[in-house]
């Protein structure tokens, strides 16, 4: 129903962000919110998925139509959900999903939030082979920290919200706490402490 929406970002939380256009404020779930929080009341282009069921109707945002498009094929897997697709959207970069699932690398796969041995294995046997359309012929790379702008955010302030956002995906404050440490010593914005967190919980 809707390609994409263009707008000014009026709101960032650890689940979605709003974004205005018109005079209408669009309430959009993302993969990872806190990517936008440096683009506050910044005019951006959020490429969506218009979801609807009996009992819910929601959007879900992608900053790449190849994020979109990847999101739409790992809605067909059984066992995935909206939730759950956009987990693995915010821990892992579109190359190495779809690199896994060709690969058939459950070991990989499995350390998504929410992903077990059989849902590994159904999202290899339901879209390896699928997923030409969705690689693109440049990855940007999520995880490289260097190439993000450092925000206007207290260090207590960024980790807090990251925190959030990684409960929001799914991961268990065990799991949370884990590396915890070593992110504290770092003077980073939000979206970076969620990129490297992200990073070594995937390992």
């Amino acid at each position: 129903m809707f390609e994409f929406i263009k707008g000014a970002v009026e709101f960032v939380g650890p689940e979605y962000i709003v974004i205005e256009n018109n005079g209408i404020g669009y309430q959009i779930a993302t993969p990872n919110p806190f990517i936008y929080s440096g683009k506050m009341e910044t005019m951006v282009t959020v490429y969506t998925y218009h979801y609807v069921r009996e009992d819910v109707m929601a959007l879900y945002g992608f900053q790449s139509r190849e994020e979109k498009k990847l999101f739409t094929k790992l809605l067909n897997v059984s066992g995935i959900g909206p939730k759950g697709a956009l987990a693995i959207l915010a821990s892992g970069e579109v190359q190495q999903v779809v690199n896994a699932i060709e690969n058939e690398d459950e070991a990989f796969l499995v350390k998504f939030p929410g992903v077990g041995k059989k849902t590994a294995r159904q999202m290899i046997l339901d879209l390896k082979g699928k997923l030409q359309d969705v690689v693109p012929d440049y990855f940007p790379n999520l995880f490289n920290a260097d190439t993000l702008p450092l925000h206007t955010q207290t260090n207590n302030t960024a980790f807090e919200e990251a925190i959030l956002a990684l409960k929001a995906l799914g991961y268990s404050d065990k799991e949370i706490k884990k590396i915890s440490p070593e992110l504290r010593k770092e003077q980073m914005s939000t979206d970076q402490y969620i990129k490297q967190a992200l990073k070594r919980l995937l390992k």
